[in-house]
């Protein structure tokens, strides 16, 4: 079976782009926006529940790719990459990276790529862990492989026909608040709607940038929100609520793209859940709180645009050896069975298992306004302590780059235990749960980033 799809005709253009801060008097910001349609024409599997039974062609409402271009004075350009998926492997993100470089010059440093995280989105192919495929999927697994290909190719599209319709602009940057969010730990779901109190930690943050065009119309609106996309769990294709906030907010203003931006919302759940009235709810909270931000005193961004890109070593830890592996295989739960199954192949083939992975991390600004892109469903502990480093107006986005690399859990969730700090290792494929030595490695290099990015202002 062929899927088909629209994709947007790209007007490329080339160069090399530095980093800078530097601003010149009487220049202006460029920006471009671009949206293309990622619904599957044909059957496949749904991502996100694993009780799901059966594939689906259903659409609830559509799916979308959206781009953000934004050039500096200096030519300085990054392009900001909303999905509605549940999170992209590194095996899709490396073809658009190789893609994007080939076609626009352009570095995976200047591309943040952020998932919504909506558990209505498609199956995405990731190799990585090759049981999980073969089991989800079944005989549609060539279909999810060709699926796989086509996204890549649609995003780089939608890059390039952002970079084609650059003009002047002006951004402005906010924060919202919207409290729909509950720590899915520390609160028992079936029992939310008798307690008197909820327990966090939480972030109802609701960060919000703004461009307008040289006549003051809104252009684009970037939004995000901590909070997994998982109201609904059906056989309907949907972004869930981050899809209605977009499609509320596209209404509101007409010829406007908006872009959701998932944040650090890994423990963090929208609850109560289970319908679409619930995910129309949550999605018209989310918008009116961005458009009750723009009337607000949001501050003016001078163009200026930073970025960087780094991968720091995160280490595992002590990985099982065979003989534990076998006996899981052969008595263990069936995810216990296709974890140790994929571990044994990997012992196989490599010798050895993992004992680390080369974790992304994103720093960004856009004139005063930092933002900080971390890979992976990373807790809500993460925003709150770079906020406190940082500062509090900075963005925090989870999700970004390899937005279906695991669950990237702090210190306390690690040795807390659980789903997050320990059981979804063995769905993502890795051979143990994360050391917890990992949340400090993670913000010290954070401020590392952020210090060398002031270092360059100043030299500038």
């Amino acid at each position: 079976m062929r899927l088909s799809f629209i994709i947007a005709l790209a007007i490329c253009l080339n160069g090399s782009y530095g980093q800078s801060l530097q601003i010149s008097g009487g220049c202006t910001w460029q920006a471009g926006v671009s949206k293309s349609k990622i619904t599957p024409e044909g059957e496949l599997w749904m991502a996100g529940y694993a009780f799901r039974n059966r594939p689906t062609r259903d659409v609830r409402h559509d799916l979308w790719a959206k781009a953000l271009a934004l050039r500096d004075c200096e030519g300085n350009l990054g392009v900001m990459v909303s999905l509605d998926v549940v999170g992209l492997p590194k095996y899709i993100l490396d073809k658009v990276y190789d893609k994007v470089l080939r076609r626009y010059d352009i570095s995976r440093g200047q591309l943040m790529i952020n998932s919504s995280h909506t558990h209505s989105g498609p199956f995405l192919y990731d190799p990585f862990r090759p049981q999980y495929n073969e089991a989800l999927v079944g005989d549609l697994l060539e279909d999810a492989i060709e699926y796989a290909e086509i996204l890549a190719d649609i995003i780089s599209e939608t890059i390039g026909t952002a970079i084609g319709s650059l003009q002047p602009a002006r951004l402005y940057s906010g924060q919202g608040m919207v409290n729909f969010q509950v720590n899915r730990r520390n609160n028992t779901e079936s029992k939310i709607r008798t307690l008197t109190e909820l327990r966090g930690p939480n972030d109802y943050s609701v960060p919000v940038l703004k461009v307008e065009n040289k006549e003051g119309e809104i252009k684009a609106l970037l939004f995000s929100y901590a909070c997994h996309a998982t109201v609904l769990s059906d056989y309907q294709w949907s972004g869930d609520y981050p899809g209605v906030a977009q499609m509320e907010l596209e209404k509101s203003f007409p010829g406007a793209v908006a872009l959701f931006f998932q944040g650090c919302g890994a423990d963090q759940n929208p609850i109560p859940r289970g319908s679409p009235v619930l995910a129309e709810k949550y999605g018209r909270m989310l918008a009116v709180a961005v458009e009750y931000t723009l009337p607000e005193d949001m501050e003016e961004l001078e163009p200026g645009l930073y970025f960087d890109y780094n991968e720091v070593d995160l280490k595992l830890q002590t990985p099982p050896d065979k003989k534990q592996l076998e006996a899981e295989l052969a008595e263990g739960p069936m995810f216990k069975k296709f974890w140790a199954r994929h571990l044994l192949d990997q012992l196989e083939s490599e010798g050895k298992l993992i004992e680390s992975y080369p974790y992304p991390i994103q720093l960004w600004k856009l004139g005063n306004q930092t933002i900080v892109g971390l890979a992976g469903e990373v807790v809500i502990d993460y925003a709150i302590q770079i906020k406190r480093m940082l500062g509090q107006n900075t963005f925090v986005f989870g999700y970004c780059s390899e937005g279906n690399l695991s669950y990237m859990p702090s210190a306390r969730i690690i040795l807390e235990g659980g789903y997050e700090g320990l059981t979804a290792q063995y769905y993502k494929g890795f051979p143990s749960a994360w050391s917890p030595e990992i949340e400090i490695t993670i913000l010290q290099k954070v401020m590392e980033m952020d210090q060398y990015s002031d270092e360059i202002k100043v030299r500038k």
